[in-house]
């Protein structure tokens, strides 16, 4: 029996602007991780976005990226260390406060776009941002990209590790993801990605863009909620693993 959890980057939206419908996702996935406010989203968007998790009883993370909302936080800025560590505190601390006047508590911790990329190639980087985020939350989940230096560093940190693989997303042969100005980098056929998941599953493995099969803990599968055709995809995949035997809940970390 295989049990893993669906989660989804969500609460993009900021002022009037909607991005994804959230309020459905959150009927499909079993975790959430909230824009913290630079990417993407505001407090309005923040709270509304904390109430439907607690609402739905799907697990809370905090998704911190760089300021960056033109870019969507997809842009790589050349911070430093010091200027990353603040940027990760203020947000999650964010993220906290909005989560318990919600009814709820963030449970896991994901970077976002570009931030997440660099920490997936820079263990350095990936040190950096983990240990600012358990400075302020000791017992947090880190979420991460599985088989790269995220896991790496999150199990030198000895904290809590919830390795994640990407249902709409194509890899390279060293596990990072394909970058989205590559055709065929973003996965939109519901019909080609489920399959593909399963065969990740029973395996326990990455598959690259190559073939190329890179053993792994998964724990998590992402669907991203800006990604065109994101609800019917996650409906799709959550009744494709369903039906295969395959139990979705959220993950112990």
């Amino acid at each position: 029996m295989i049990t893993v959890d669906l989660n989804s980057d969500i609460g993009e939206g900021y002022g009037p602007w909607d991005k994804g419908d959230d309020a459905a996702l959150m009927r499909v996935i079993s975790s959430a991780n909230i824009a913290c406010g630079f990417h993407a989203g505001d407090p309005d968007v923040m709270a509304r976005t904390m109430r439907l998790a607690v609402e739905n009883g799907v697990g809370i993370g905090a998704h911190p990226g760089f300021d960056d909302k033109q870019g969507f936080g997809r842009r790589r800025l050349p911070l430093s260390h010091a200027e990353i560590t603040n940027m990760i505190t203020y947000q999650l601390g964010a993220a906290q406060a909005m989560a318990r006047a919600a009814g709820g508590e963030v449970r896991h911790f994901k970077l976002h776009g570009a931030l997440s990329n660099m920490a997936s190639e820079d263990a350095e980087l990936a040190r950096v941002c983990y240990q600012a985020a358990l400075s302020v939350a000791p017992d947090i989940i880190i979420m991460g990209l599985a088989a790269t230096a995220m896991e790496v560093i999150a199990r030198d940190l000895g904290c809590r590790w919830a390795g994640e693989i990407f249902a709409d997303r194509a890899y390279n042969d060293d596990a990072t993801l394909v970058d989205r100005s590559i055709a065929g980098s973003v996965l939109h056929d519901p019909a080609t990605i489920t399959p593909r998941i399963l065969d990740m599953l029973r395996h326990q493995a990455i598959i690259t863009h190559s073939g190329k099969h890179i053993p792994c803990q998964i724990d998590t599968i992402c669907v991203h909620g800006d990604t065109a055709g994101a609800l019917s995809m996650a409906q799709s995949l959550r009744a494709g693993l369903e039906d295969a035997g395959v139990t979705i809940a959220p993950f112990k970390g």
